[in-house]
């Protein structure tokens, strides 16, 4: 098994978008088992990336390419000699799209198809696909009292009647990603995280880290209905790694800690930090859909407290002055 074999002669893996909150967590834990990693970036030299080049073992076994997942060609470069991709960069729209089929889904396809050909054409032996919860959770026919598991997708003609574009487009993008696995000979696995917190090492703030930053700074409850399945990053580094690297992972995997109602997760917060405080819950909300990860957990996956990544986010923010230290 390869988990339990030390890498005599490297291995090489791609991680695509690697200067990413998620992937720069992978990169690092990749680093840290002795592989040899590739990543692709929009433009190596660029300080948003300096991040990756002081990772442990960067020096030796780090090479950032230039890369765009609409450009094939230069995909094929950075998965070149590797024998593993971890397929993380996704376009992320920016706000309302005015032309959805172009400006969100059209990307998010032609950048998994560029991945999926190139991985082929190449003939790495797994490629692992980072999919997100957006592609279970739109499912207005599921049973409300039934945890939402690996069967469970988002109902795509639902996500075009809400105008859930990026959900539409991850959901269509991951079951392409399995069927053709199916169809050509490429082994291929999707993971579906919920919402990632956890200390950033990149220096920019994405997206699922000023969820926990707008609820701290603004006491902000709206936010809190993104916070009810969240996974820390660390934690889904290591579910990454691990359908990676056990033979008998396949398919799909649901990856989310276990949930957590909003009044609990104010209350962790006060309790980690007295200074910052949250509006009142508003009574009576109805109870959250469940997640099952039990495919992931019987591969050995575990997840730390949810006091923990909050603890060590907060003072992640404080660190680097995104949060006042008086608040």
């Amino acid at each position: 098994m390869r988990s339990e074999r030390e890498i005599v002669e490297k291995e090489r893996v791609c991680v695509t978008g690697a200067g990413g909150f998620i992937a720069s967590w992978i990169v690092k834990l990749l680093l840290s088992k002795g592989y040899i990693v590739h990543g692709t970036v929009r433009d190596p030299s660029d300080e948003k990336n300096a991040h990756l080049k002081l990772l442990e073992n960067a020096t030796e076994n780090l090479q950032l390419f230039k890369a765009d997942l609409q450009d094939y060609n230069s995909l094929c470069g950075a998965i070149a000699g590797c024998t593993g991709v971890f397929h993380v960069a996704s376009p992320v729209p920016a706000g309302r799209a005015a032309n959805p089929e172009v400006e969100v889904i059209e990307p998010v396809m032609r950048g998994t198809r560029n991945i999926l050909m190139a991985c082929s054409e190449i003939k790495v032996k797994r490629l692992v696909v980072v999919s997100s919860v957006v592609s279970v959770i739109k499912n207005p026919d599921w049973p409300k009292d039934q945890p939402m598991d690996e069967s469970c997708w988002s109902d795509e003609e639902h996500c075009r009647k809400t105008e859930n574009w990026y959900y539409f487009a991850k959901s269509a993008s991951e079951r392409e990603a399995l069927e053709y696995s199916k169809k050509n000979d490429l082994d291929v696995i999707t993971i579906c995280p919920s919402v990632a917190l956890g200390p950033m090492l990149q220096s920019t703030v994405n997206s699922s880290s000023m969820i926990l930053i707008k609820i701290l700074k603004d006491g902000c409850e709206r936010m809190l209905n993104f916070v009810r399945l969240v996974v820390d990053v660390r934690d889904f580094a290591e579910a990454v790694l691990l359908v990676y690297e056990k033979p008998e992972a396949e398919g799909r995997y649901l990856c989310s800690a276990p949930s957590v109602e909003r009044q609990d997760f104010v209350d962790k917060l006060k309790s980690i930090y007295p200074k910052f405080s949250c509006l009142p819950m508003t009574p009576g909300e109805e109870k959250g859909q469940e997640l099952n990860c039990e495919k992931l957990q019987k591969l050995g996956w575990t997840t730390r407290p949810l006091e923990e990544t909050l603890l060590d986010s907060v003072q992640d923010y404080l660190e680097k002055e995104i949060l006042d230290k008086h608040f």
